[in-house]
């Protein structure tokens, strides 16, 4: 299994390259590659929320309860009408996160268990993309990607540090395939994790206007933001 040194090299030269090739590529602002490329090298260490004990796993947690009120800020904004109360709401998030969440992980969660699989990925990314708040549908995608590749740069380092070479031979230590998984061997874990797979899904089809959204009618689909943004793009 790669260490955390390990991790956060690669998934902060991943980041580097992500952020970069998305400013000179893509035409992205240089804000929107640094931003991505920020949430490529923090998502490169979230499988690890699992681990229960270590210095590593407290820097990975502390860190990650500060980025996600700085991501949504906007959503915050939205939806506190001020700047103090979304302030005090980042605030709260901040500690609900960093200490809740952390408690809550340590009781129901086991290390190498459905966070490090790949619908543990896929929701990561949907959470960002929906977490984001942008009209442009190509940036939030952005900021997703950044974050499923760094997510995935974990996942696949722990898979190749399995492999152990003995002098003689190569082989597959006991944690082999353990991270780069569809399904846990426990039931519940799965259940709740394609529950949640499948309602950011839902959430982001109607985000994308390829489902009616069943509370606003009238507002118009990402998607057809997309279309119209896309020669600008060109």
């Amino acid at each position: 299994m790669a260490g955390y040194r390990e991790h956060i090299s690669v998934s902060g030269v991943l980041g580097v390259c992500y952020g970069v090739g998305s400013v000179l590529v893509f035409g992205f602002s240089p804000v929107q590659g640094a931003l991505a490329g920020i949430l490529t090298w923090v998502a490169g260490m979230l499988p690890d929320l699992d681990s229960q004990t270590g210095k590593p796993v407290r820097e990975v947690s502390s860190l990650f309860a500060a980025m996600v009120p700085l991501v949504t800020m906007q959503h915050l904004l939205a939806w506190a009408g001020d700047t103090e109360t979304a302030v005090l709401l980042g605030v709260l998030t901040y500690a609900l996160i960093r200490y809740g969440g952390a408690m809550l992980l340590a009781k129901v969660s086991v290390h190498r268990g459905m966070f490090h699989s790949i619908p543990a990925l896929l929701i990561a990314a949907e959470v960002a993309y929906l977490g984001y708040k942008h009209d442009s549908i190509y940036v939030k995608m952005l900021m997703a990607g950044g974050v499923a590749l760094g997510f995935f740069s974990h996942l696949l380092l722990d898979e190749v540090y399995s492999v152990e070479w003995t002098g003689i031979r190569l082989r597959l230590n006991k944690a082999a395939g353990s991270a780069l998984k569809y399904s846990g061997k426990k039931l519940v874990p799965n259940v709740i994790t394609y529950a949640l797979l499948a309602l950011f899904t839902y959430a982001i089809l109607i985000d994308i206007g390829l489902i009616q959204d069943p509370v606003n009618n009238q507002r118009t689909p990402l998607l057809q933001h997309a279309t119209e943004e896309l020669p600008a793009r060109q």
